[in-house]
């Protein structure tokens, strides 16, 4: 397809001009920009742009949807306009990191580290919230719970609590891990000072107090120095830090140490002189400033409880938007871990809920068909915990949504907070998030869950359809009293239009192939897992569709096959994605992971080049699930319909377990 010279101008002036951009490059799907100030950006020249299928910031970079196929043309002629250099994904991201505060790069250090160990922690809050319904007196008998009731049931639900608990009882353990791993050091060594910090020959931070106030608390004497013998079970700054010192040991000891010596000599003197160090000095110091902070947090709770609730509970969503949300993840961790629940988790589930209310509403205001499908899906989204595609995607992009979703989650807030609502653990958000709460809290839990349902939905629905009436509706009026354009038929029977001519239309029909016609396109699964809706893709490009429709696979294999016979189109250099052509001209894209262009093809292996026809089974692609999760990209596999495809009526998507080559995940209806 040939670019509009003129298009990609207005691209260049919208983002600032070629003297705001710092850095820019590709991916698959879009142009990622390095710019000197991002308030420059005219998002409405962008929004009018007919080559622009999305546009958002994130992590420092402004990105700009284009699509697979044409991104790499426009960069191409992004570059001769701008007379700019060409950069690297690594180029554009080293200079993007440098652009945030401190702040900023602290709460993404603590993103990178708790959102890998998130899935352990959602499983064991789903677990413990069985357990509280086995074990929760009052749910189903007065003053009584289930296994009082039904002894025989005691012993399931011991087995139940105890594999639940086992997240947060090596909780140091899970952090090391990822900590260790973000920091540049060897997971495995994390994980083991992870387990030193709560070994059983410790006495367990849950204990502390009691053996503080008895006078029994264990010590080891070092040559006259006494240093309390204690574990660090539910706590985070302890092993933050000690992860933090032990990579930097390691990657130092790594570069001095011979080749021959380093089995000896790095692993064990890196843990041996963190492990001490965090007995002696990083352990107590880190374990007061968590007491203090949790301390200080239980007095504005108990003092100031309405207050609290209305600026955690109505300003939630703003932290999602500027990512700080993160940040609380340590802390709701920390009140576990110090104070047996969270009051900071339930708000977190009412605010998910709000913005999911919300965002359904927009279905009875907006009229354009795909904002309608995306408000619908994206709510179901946050719903059940993610909002992101519900915020970014509809209620931010509208702004009134977003705010009554916010005075919802304050209103549901102050409730939660005056009414000691806490939650047992973390990761279960949304609708779902009642799993979690204290059990004798529900009445009140399902009683703010009403509040944040109706009250968002109802404003959103009255504020909405009063703008909406006093929007001039003329435009559309006028379309359908024009005379409908004249139209042929030709001798293969497909109808066509002479309003509008393409020049560059296929000498056949796009939905014939051969002599046949076709009608509809099923697409096979290119892998094995489990297909899921676009809305779950952690990546806007992705979830707000602004490629096309599709559906998303988590994959459970490593390869990747034809979903038909086709000509493989397009393969991209990185090897992490494909674009094939089916005869009819409808062409895919099939994207392995998210961000993995920055892997720059390691973990890839390509089995076909571009102009070959391949067979539907044939093996596409293989990946090394291992160096992608290690890298810390989700593995998630966005198969797309990209938008522009004339020949394109309208996609079904199919969800479920499927089998690669066995089950059909998309079938795409085709004019004629």
């Amino acid at each position: 397809m040939a670019i509009d010279k003129k298009q990609v101008e207005e691209i260049v002036r919208a983002v600032g001009g070629k003297e705001n951009i710092e850095a820019a490059t590709h991916c698959v799907t879009r142009l990622r920009f390095a710019l000197y100030d991002e308030s420059k950006v005219d998002t409405e020249s962008l929004d009018q742009n007919d080559l622009v299928k999305g546009q958002f910031s994130s992590q420092g970079q402004f990105q700009v949807v284009i699509g697979p196929g044409l991104v790499d043309k426009v960069y191409d002629e992004m570059i001769q306009i701008t007379g700019g250099d060409r950069s690297s994904k690594d180029d554009v991201k080293a200079v993007a990191g440098k652009k945030q505060n401190p702040i900023q790069r602290a709460i993404k250090t603590l993103s990178d580290i708790f959102i890998p160990i998130l899935p352990a922690i959602i499983t064991a809050g789903l677990l413990l919230g069985i357990n509280n319904i086995l074990t929760g007196p009052g749910i189903f008998f007065d003053g009584k719970s289930l296994v009082d009731v039904y002894p025989a049931w005691k012993d399931l639900a011991s087995i139940i609590n105890t594999i639940a608990s086992t997240a947060f009882t090596f909780l140091p353990a899970l952090i090391g891990w990822a900590a260790v791993k973000r920091f540049g050091g060897s997971p495995l060594l994390g994980i083991v000072l992870g387990l030193i910090l709560v070994h059983p020959d410790l006495l367990s931070a849950y204990g502390y107090a009691d053996a503080v106030n008895n006078g029994t608390v264990p010590t080891w004497n070092l040559f006259g120095w006494e240093i309390e013998k204690i574990g660090y079970q539910g706590q985070v700054l302890p092993v933050l830090v000690s992860a933090y010192l032990l990579a930097k040991m390691e990657i130092f000891l790594n570069k001095r140490v011979h080749d021959s010596i380093k089995l000896l000599v790095v692993a064990p003197v890196t843990l041996l002189i963190t492990g001490f160090l965090a007995f002696t000095i990083i352990g107590p110091v880190t374990f007061a400033i968590a007491n203090a902070i949790t301390s200080g947090l239980i007095y504005v709770y108990d003092s100031y409880a309405a207050l609290g609730g209305l600026i955690y509970g109505g300003l939630y969503a703003l932290l999602v938007i500027t990512g700080m949300h993160h940040t609380f993840l340590a802390v709701d961790v920390q009140l576990i871990g110090s104070q047996g629940g969270t009051f900071l988790w339930p708000m977190l589930a009412l605010s998910n809920i709000a913005q999911g209310s919300a965002a359904l509403a927009m279905m009875l205001v907006l009229r354009e068909k795909k904002m309608r499908g995306l408000a619908a899906t994206s709510s179901v989204s946050a719903f059940l915990g993610v909002t992101e595609p519900a915020i970014f995607g509809v209620n931010i992009r509208y702004r009134y949504p977003f705010i009554f979703g916010m005075i919802g989650s304050a209103i549901g807030g102050v409730l939660l907070t005056m009414n000691n609502v806490q939650a047992t653990s973390i990761g279960v958000g949304g609708v779902p998030g009642f799993l979690s709460i204290f059990p004798n809290k529900w009445g009140i839990f399902f009683i703010g869950m009403a509040i944040v349902l109706v009250v968002p939905f109802v404003l959103t629905v009255l504020f909405g359809r009063a703008k909406m009436r006093k929007e001039d509706h003329n435009e559309s009026n006028e379309n359908v009293a024009e005379p409908k354009a004249a139209t042929s038929q030709s001798a293969s029977g497909v109808t066509s239009s002479t309003a509008k001519t393409d020049p560059n239309q296929r000498t056949r029909s796009a939905a014939q192939v051969g002599d046949e016609a076709v009608n509809t396109l099923e697409i096979m699964a290119p892998l094995t897992g489990q297909a899921v809706s676009l809305e779950q893709v952690p990546d806007p490009a992705f979830a707000e569709k602004q490629m096309g429709e599709g559906v998303a696979i988590e994959p459970s294999g490593n390869v990747v096959v034809a979903p038909f016979d086709a000509q493989v189109a397009h393969v991209i250099k990185s090897k992490h994605a494909v674009i094939l052509e089916h005869a009819s001209g409808l062409q895919v894209l099939i994207h392995v992971g998210i961000n993995t262009v920055s892997l720059k093809g390691e973990g890839f292996n390509m089995h076909v080049e571009a102009g070959e026809h391949v067979k539907a089974g044939q093996k596409l692609l293989e990946f090394d699930r291992k160096v992608i999760e290690d890298a810390g990209y989700p593995l998630i596999t966005p198969i797309i319909i990209p938008d522009g495809q004339d020949m394109v009526e309208r996609v079904e998507v199919t969800t479920g377990v499927v089998t690669s080559n066995q089950n059909g995940v998309l079938k795409v209806h085709l004019k004629g």
